[in-house]
């Protein structure tokens, strides 16, 4: 059974349909990267599978446990999704650390000592642990989004949605949250990341979506996808897009 499951899902931002009729299944432990123009409904659907976003029409389900309105199924839900955002999101006012565990022992009820040593550890797998004590303004933008990762995954989700994580990042920045993310997906997390960087999604993607005015159009493995596009649309955006 997928542990994420979207069957016939639309939403609408007063007229415009943000989501038409979107169907995707994920296995658990599968990578899956969601790319297409800007205003493809990319960004929405991930937030609508965290419930950031209510959706108006179809079912989504995660782990079992269908999104409806009801807050104590979202928060259920919420629980076992971690997410990363374009923006870093870290509390200026307080330490690395502190914006780490802050979740684990308020939402999850785990005493400080033991979220300090379990944010301490995720802090040195995204090899950042020396900065725990400095505030986040102290931090590059690369270094912010490392935080941003740990911090999500001191959740300990059974999920990790990135939505388009080194898009506010500087260019010399982006590899080492990548390297980051290729470690994660190596680990068998299962991962749905919206990213424009080709790169990544050939290293580490089980199956490439390609989606255009809210719609997927297409998806396919890495190397059927970026070999022999199947939709003139897909064509026309990796001709955009790969030098």
């Amino acid at each position: 059974m997928a542990f994420i499951e979207l069957n016939g899902v639309n939403k609408w931002y007063g007229q415009y349909h943000a989501l038409r009729d979107v169907t995707l299944s994920v296995d658990k432990g599968e990578r899956i990267v969601i790319c297409g123009p800007s205003g493809s409904g990319k960004s929405t659907l991930i937030r609508c599978i965290n419930a950031l976003e209510g959706h108006h029409q179809g079912t989504i389900s995660v782990g079992g446990t269908a999104l409806t309105s009801d807050i104590k199924t979202v928060e259920g839900v919420r629980k076992s999704v971690g997410m990363v955002f374009q923006s870093f999101n870290l509390f200026p006012h307080l330490t690395i650390l502190e914006n780490c565990t802050l979740a684990p022992i308020h939402v999850k009820k785990i005493k400080k000592a033991q979220a300090e040593d379990l944010a301490m550890s995720l802090l040195e797998r995204v090899r950042i642990g020396e900065q725990a004590l400095k505030y986040p303004g102290q931090l590059s933008g690369g270094q912010q989004q490392r935080v941003a990762i740990a911090r999500a995954l001191c959740m300990q989700p059974d999920v990790m949605l990135f939505d388009e994580p080194t898009s506010a990042l500087d260019a010399e920045m982006v590899k080492e949250v990548l390297d980051i993310m290729v470690d994660l997906a190596g680990s068998g997390m299962t991962m749905l990341c919206v990213t424009h960087e080709m790169g990544f999604a050939r290293q580490v993607a089980d199956r490439v979506v390609f989606m255009d005015a809210g719609q997927i159009i297409e998806m396919n493995t890495p190397d059927a996808f970026f070999r022999a596009p199947q939709h003139d649309r897909t064509r026309q955006f990796l001709s955009q897009i790969l030098h």
